[in-house]
């Protein structure tokens, strides 16, 4: 957690300010050469550590609604199709929709909160997501295009949210206690996507309308952004490090230097591109997973045709309900191994994750190939592909907080997303229904092609989490150097000729 920087200047000692060395990652620009802080940065930050806890609560509280936003429309996918008389190619789209606008905004939201007030901008995005998905309950089948639009504007407000939100903790948090409330946080992701499966097929069976799912949600985020304003800070960037802000009026790299830096990070690309390779399978079956299982059981005998609204829910809840369970475990099995790896082994995080995705691919396969002839096994193996898939979501947000320099956080996030979902969740919802409508055109209508159809569709996500695995296996290979870049006194994104121009080198050396 942040500590108290002294707000007095006294004589540098020796070994820089208050007498204390540097060392990597302590102090950069006038601070690294134990000169007083100018008299436009605030001499101290700190923050006590129950109010810390407390500013954790509330963010993950949020990624909870966050989460949620982005699977309650999966959980009542069925209802939403006959409502809006759409294909399966159309309905993938409206995911794709949600996902293209929300990895367009991703970049200005990192560039925002990397320069400007983050609690204003994650409050400007809690009212966006929040009042796009209450207006789009009220759209009727002649307006059908509104409710894409809608889809579009709360994947615009959720974009602010990711990419933000884990910088704030990453100023509040180093090492161990940085492992474990990332971990925290990002068990919100399964937990939040499980219980918008959950919200909106119990929604739809209590009410007989699926709509209400949609009007139930601004009531819990509008006590979320109430607890933002009143209870979460906007630290330094950098506090946690004692990397503080250079003082206001001091010029700092430009985005595209940025990401320039970015660029040349090695370990940040390649992770990304694991990412990438995730967001695609998570986004395919978190869509369609629950139509699957669904069909799977017509396919058994175990559940009649749905011809018309409300359809059965069960399906929505049983796979809520893995995805729950399995995301918890996941995420404190795959942190608690990566804390205890890396004493071990420096490269542990990365290693952990190209381990858990290479396992994944024949857990999905044989959950796939499995689904026609022994349905339960489907079952175990669809749950433990996601309880190897869950084992990465806080490990690989730890790498790229201990990559990338403090003040290209928020940049790093968004450039991230934005890979993720452009090649991953964006086009493999629309992709997955596409390729099952197209086998189906080719068959007769019956709904054992049906289901074999989007079976079939389903494959190439056994293929993609593979290259996922692989991805990582290149990042452990850079991960050291990187790590110790970031955390080198001095080290930004301006050139040399810029930092010597402004004085901010202050007799550090540079590393990019």
């Amino acid at each position: 957690m942040a500590e108290e920087m002294s707000a007095e200047c006294p004589d540098p000692g020796p070994g820089g300010l208050q007498g204390q060395s540097p060392g990597p990652g302590r102090h950069y620009g006038a601070l690294a050469s134990g000169q007083c802080p100018p008299p436009s940065m605030p001499a101290q930050w700190s923050l006590a550590r129950w109010r810390a806890y407390v500013v954790t609560v509330v963010l993950c509280y949020i990624n909870l609604l966050n989460y949620m936003n982005w699977f309650v429309i999966a959980g009542v996918l069925l209802d939403v199709q006959k409502s809006f008389q759409i294909s399966d190619s159309n309905a993938g789209l409206l995911q794709t929709v949600f996902i293209g606008c929300l990895l367009v905004s991703a970049p200005v939201f990192g560039y925002l909160g990397d320069r400007y007030s983050r609690k204003a901008t994650l409050s400007f995005g809690i009212l966006l997501w929040s009042g796009a998905g209450l207006s789009s309950s009220f759209i009727t089948l002649q307006y059908s295009w509104l409710f894409f639009l809608a889809r579009g504007a709360v994947g615009i407000g959720t974009a602010s949210y990711s990419t933000i939100a884990p910088t704030l903790l990453g100023d509040l948090f180093v090492q161990d206690q940085r492992t474990r409330v990332l971990a925290i946080f990002y068990i919100f992701i399964p937990v939040g996507s499980g219980l918008g499966y959950v919200l909106g097929s119990a929604v739809a069976k209590l009410t007989g309308n699926w709509r209400w799912a949609l009007r139930i949600m601004p009531c819990l985020e509008a006590v979320a952004l109430i607890l933002l304003i009143l209870l979460v800070p906007d630290p330094p960037r950098g506090a946690a490090e004692k990397q503080e802000e250079i003082a206001v009026g001091n010029p700092r790299s430009s985005w595209c230097e940025d990401v320039r830096y970015l660029g040349r990070n090695w370990s940040f690309v390649w992770s990304t591109l694991g990412v990438t390779a995730m967001a695609f399978v998570t986004g395919a079956l978190g869509f369609w997973a629950p139509k699957f299982l669904f069909e799977a059981r017509v396919v058994h005998g175990l559940q009649l045709p749905c011809f018309q609204e409300p359809c059965s829910s069960e399906d929505s809840l049983i796979f809520g309900a893995l995805t729950i369970v399995t995301g918890i475990i996941g995420v404190i099995l795959g942190a608690e191994a990566a804390r205890r790896y890396k004493k071990v082994n420096p490269r542990a995080e990365p290693l952990i994750c190209a381990f858990s995705l290479l396992a994944t691919a024949p857990c999905l396969y044989l959950a796939l190939i499995l689904a026609p002839t022994a349905l339960l096994a489907s079952y175990v193996f669809l749950a433990l592909g996601e309880l190897l898939l869950s084992c990465n979501w806080a490990v690989v947000a730890d790498i790229l907080l201990s990559v990338v320099v403090p003040r290209c956080r928020g940049t790093a996030e968004a450039l991230q997303i934005t890979m993720g979902h452009i090649l991953g969740d964006a086009g493999s919802p629309y992709l997955t229904g596409l390729i099952s409508s197209t086998l189906r055109a080719r068959r007769s209508d019956s709904y054992l092609q049906r289901f074999l159809s989007l079976q079939q569709s389903f494959l190439c996500c056994a293929f993609a989490i593979a290259l996922g695995g692989g991805c990582f296996l290149l990042t452990a290979l850079h991960l050291e150097r990187d790590q110790a870049q970031a955390w080198q006194p001095g080290t930004g994104t301006l050139d040399g000729k810029n930092k010597e121009r402004h004085g901010l080198l202050s007799g550090t050396s540079t590393s990019t």
